[in-house]
């Protein structure tokens, strides 16, 4: 039975040996549809890992915060030929921090199999190496940009951090990491932790735990300006 099958795409290393295990490049060589969150970019990916169609006679399905479900109804009729279909997140796991969930939920309530690979994902790598509660966290994509705004939610992810011993993570825009990190290291309690994990995967990857305090001190000697970044509270 053909099957939705969900691609991680790396994050940053260049070296695709280790993002991509040779099981996920099988399955990907087997599938003629994708559906994909910008074209230009899974093309080159595609084209990176050394997909073995031609990549013009491939059929791409755009899946983006911008889709409506009315527009999806037709993605997975490849699966009902017998084709497999593939998604690709923009970068790490398809569905995490990513709106591939949409088509997902429409393949289960069809009874498509629904088959999730290994590969990176920012979120967890970030979480691994920062020492704070990997048995209880949360993801909150972006605080709000507004400065009052993201103090107010800064307040509130440190104390359900302190609270419940729960670490919470978020991302940010690259050209405000470093507004976010001081940001991070004025409003919060001098004791508080504070992870931040940057370039993951790639030879420049740092993973850093301070507190508040130390930050505040130290986030000088950090530049995050345009690098992705994972930032953590945690207790």
């Amino acid at each position: 039975m053909a099957r939705l099958i969900l691609f991680p795409v790396p994050i940053g290393a260049d070296d695709i040996d280790i993002s991509l295990p040779p099981y996920n490049k099988r399955l990907l060589d087997g599938c003629h549809t994708f559906i994909v969150e910008e074209l230009r970019s899974a093309r080159r990916f595609l084209k990176h890992v050394g997909y073995a169609h031609a990549i013009d006679d491939t059929v791409f399905h755009l899946l983006n915060e911008h889709t409506s479900p009315a527009e999806i109804t037709h993605y997975l009729d490849a699966i009902d030929r017998g084709e497999d279909v593939g998604l690709l997140s923009e970068a790490g796991l398809p569905c995490v921090a990513d709106p591939g969930a949409m088509v997902t939920r429409m393949a289960q309530r069809r009874g498509v199999e629904v088959v999730p690979l290994v590969g990176p994902s920012s979120l967890m790598l970030a979480l691994m190496a920062s020492g704070l509660n990997g048995q209880s966290f949360a993801f909150h994509g972006y605080l709000p940009v507004k400065p009052h705004e993201r103090t107010a939610a800064i307040r509130q992810l440190e104390q359900l951090a302190l609270r419940n011993g729960q670490t919470q993570l978020f991302i940010e825009a690259p050209y405000r990491n470093n507004q976010m990190l001081s940001a991070l290291a004025e409003t919060c309690h001098p004791d508080t932790l504070i992870a931040v994990a940057c370039d993951l995967t790639l030879p420049t990857q740092t993973v850093r735990t301070l507190t508040a305090a130390q930050w505040r001190s130290q986030q000088a000697t950090l530049n995050l300006h345009k690098r992705n970044t994972v930032f953590l509270i945690g207790a």
